[in-house]
């Protein structure tokens, strides 16, 4: 691992109308400490600015509601410590403001961002499936869906996991990316291309500079109990 982080996490890439975003984590840690979410925080941080090109991301914590009084002990700690970075903190998120364009890094524990992202993946899977069936029901919905196939396949790509073929273990020295264990050809291609990114990158560097250089709790995290 890296100095100063006390639990790797799934950094994932989320697709939106205002660019992508990042959701950390997507499901390694499924019982986190404060300081935990916080070192999610500077992964993400990092990984939004180096790959996403997003030169200060917006990082948020993911609850229940945007007033600082709402989530639960854990978000409410984090929150506290994110205040006391020099990150562009803003506050809490909710769910639906992954699309919302409010934040590009959300942080939250592994069980809540695995949820999040199965939820996703299903939702775009029946979204497709109600479209197939509207288009099937009239001849004039067929013709019209021939007429904006180029469109419409370009929204489903846009929301292939193959596009972008996994997500990587941020917090580990070099780069480690997690794909599907039912991957095709073309994620594990998209995958291995990813991964040659965040080498290139050095985002693993990126992060232990970060960590280290601004004096923070994470780079004190307790260890685990």
């Amino acid at each position: 691992k890296i100095h100063g982080v006390d639990r790797p996490a799934i950094a994932a890439t989320i697709p939106t109308t205002h660019g992508p975003v990042v959701l950390i984590d997507a499901g390694a840690n499924v019982d986190c400490k404060p300081a935990h979410l916080l070192q999610f925080g500077y992964m993400g941080e990092a990984y939004s600015r180096m790959i996403l090109r997003i030169p200060r991301p917006r990082v948020g914590v993911v609850s229940v509601g945007e007033e600082d009084s709402k989530g639960t002990d854990l978000t409410r700690d984090t929150c506290e410590l994110f205040r006391r970075t020099g990150l562009n903190f803003v506050g809490n998120v909710e769910g639906r403001d992954f699309f919302a364009g409010k934040a590009d890094v959300f942080v939250c524990d592994g069980f809540v961002g695995n949820v999040a992202i199965k939820t996703m993946e299903g939702m775009a899977t029946a979204l497709g499936q109600f479209l197939k069936e509207e288009i099937r029901k009239s001849t004039l919905a067929k013709v019209g869906a021939l007429l904006a196939e180029r469109a419409l396949r370009g929204v489903k790509d846009r929301l292939d996991y193959e596009e972008y073929g996994g997500a990587p273990l941020l917090g580990v020295r070099g780069g480690v990316f997690i794909c599907h264990g039912s991957s095709s050809e073309r994620a594990i291609k998209n995958g291995i291309r990813a991964a040659g990114s965040l080498a290139r990158c050095a985002v693993d560097m990126e992060i232990a500079r970060s960590i280290a250089a601004r004096g923070h709790p994470a780079a004190g995290a307790a260890a685990d109990t």
